[in-house]
């Protein structure tokens, strides 16, 4: 990472906590590694990610519908889906400094210095190494390519490394009223398993016909040695995943159709196509015949926001097989009994935020004949913007507060709103423009006269006269769902 970007990351991160969208969790004892809170913003943004998401996926598709599933589930389904046995990551110490890594994150940091440096046919031969020792689970390789390229530990400068060996990543904790009797539980590692054991409920209570998909949004937990990159990588994240369950034999068609389907979603929010990329997998999960990834270019390189897998029908064969209930579905056009197969889409929520992020965040110089003047501001897009509009009085007298929370009563019922009037007009702007509010509204003495008001547009500053009877409409119209939805389609 070079220093610009690296800077542009730490500004961004010092934003969300200034701006109140993400906090370090218990920061008051100090924090806890790889856990964060979001703040006032944080939370509206996070809430607005999943509405685009749910209504995207649920919404405008017949043959999906939603699910919420218990973060609790019997162990015996870690058993089948094959966590308890395979969950696991390489992981290498290094010797001085206790710190613990995983060996292939390692190797990917090399491979970027490499690039970053334009050593790319250097790069392109360890990304090779790297796929075919992934690819064979050989671990020993791993080492040697890490000793090969002379990899340092990042906090002790030292190659004084273990052996790379596996680390399971689940959680698990005891259900039970006594000790002696207590069950061994675990947190759930990811969403998706409670989608396929409430495959028959849903189909049978909905009567849905193959295909068709079920959505959820949801809790999971992963015991990550790494803590890096803020949101990242966490201990406690937020997936939405939607299984859609085809007939066997269909499942690329479906495959390639969900891939574009679901980059469409992302670039429809503006989003600049150049940083957005398809990665195959090399070596591909246990469950999958194909499966690529839609990476983003982070400030510290292109890295993975959403899973697009082709699961086979390796999950409902397991469940099948490990609950000895029958999950299978008759097929009335072909008059045959059979396992779907299924193909999945996973986002993480936490990564698509902080993606929404690092997007929209622009430090600006601003000239003009005056003088010279910047602002930080959030270019969100106004469907996600956690507050719709700021109203302002422009001097805190002569009834123009009276009169700006009048306007604030009338608009709070359809958008979420804030009335503000500490400090400078110029300064409020600025706060708005630093939490990515699209519109801001002036009450002056002259909305005394006629009853119309100043409306701010964010991005371009340009300020327009408009009357209060259209405010509604106006913001209605801006931040409308449908003209965002509508690119989906």
């Amino acid at each position: 990472m070079s220093k610009q970007t690296d800077d542009f990351f730490k500004n961004v991160i010092s934003h969300a906590k200034e701006y109140g969208f993400v906090f370090p969790s218990s920061e008051i004892y100090d924090g806890l590694s790889a856990v964060y809170d979001y703040g006032q913003m944080g939370a509206e943004l996070k809430n607005n990610i999943k509405t685009y998401w749910w209504k995207a996926m649920v919404q405008l598709h017949e043959n999906i519908v939603g699910l919420d599933s218990a973060i609790f589930m019997h162990p015996t389904i870690w058993k089948a889906s094959g966590h308890v046995d395979g969950f696991n990551d390489p992981m290498i110490d290094n010797k001085d400094s206790k710190k613990r890594y995983r060996a292939d994150q390692l190797i990917e940091d090399k491979i970027a210095r490499y690039v970053a440096d334009g050593k790319t046919d250097k790069a392109a031969k360890l990304q090779a190494d790297l796929d075919t020792a992934l690819s064979a689970d050989d671990l020993p390789r791993l080492k040697s390519l890490i000793e090969e390229h002379e990899i340092v530990c990042p906090v002790s400068g030292t190659r004084n490394w273990t052996d790379v060996r596996q680390f399971n990543l689940m959680f698990s904790t005891q259900m039970g009223a006594s000790a002696e009797g207590a069950e061994v539980v675990y947190l759930r590692p990811e969403t998706a398993q409670g989608i396929f054991v409430n495959f028959l409920n849903v189909q049978k209570t909905g009567r849905q016909k193959i295909p068709f998909g079920i959505a959820q949004i949801g809790k999971a937990f992963r015991n990550e040695v790494i803590a890096r990159q803020f949101i990242m990588r966490m201990r406690e994240f937020e997936q939405m995943e939607m299984q859609f369950f085809v007939r066997p034999g269909t499942e690329l068609d479906w495959y390639a159709q969900w891939k574009e389907t679901r980059l469409k979603w992302h670039l429809a929010l503006g989003s600049d196509q150049r940083k957005y990329r398809f990665h195959d997998h090399v070596k591909l999960a246990h469950y999958a015949n194909a499966a690529v990834d839609i990476e983003y270019e982070f400030p510290f390189g292109f890295k993975e926001v959403e899973g697009i897998h082709s699961r086979t029908d390796f999950d409902l064969s397991q469940h099948q097989k490990f609950s000895g209930k029958k999950l299978q579905y008759f097929d009335p056009e072909i008059n045959q009994n059979y396992v779907p197969y299924v193909i999945e889409t996973s986002i993480g929520l936490d990564r698509m935020f902080l993606t929404v992020l690092c997007n929209a965040f622009e430090e600006q110089n601003i000239s003009s004949e005056e003088k010279q003047d910047s602002r930080t501001v959030l270019h969100l897009h106004p469907v996600l913007a956690p507050v719709k509009a700021a109203i302002f009085p422009l001097i805190k007298k002569d009834g123009l507060p009276e009169k700006a929370k009048e306007i604030l009563k009338q608009l709070q019922l359809e958008h979420n709103v804030i009335y503000e009037e500490k400090d400078a007009i110029g300064k409020r702007y600025r706060r708005q423009d630093a939490i990515g509010t699209p519109f801001c509204i002036t009450v002056d003495h002259q909305t005394l006269q006629d009853d119309s008001v100043t409306i701010r547009h964010r991005d371009s500053m340009e300020q327009k006269r408009i009357s209060i009877s259209a405010l509604s409409s106006k913001i209605a119209e801006l931040v409308s769902w449908k003209n965002l939805l509508e690119q989906l389609l």
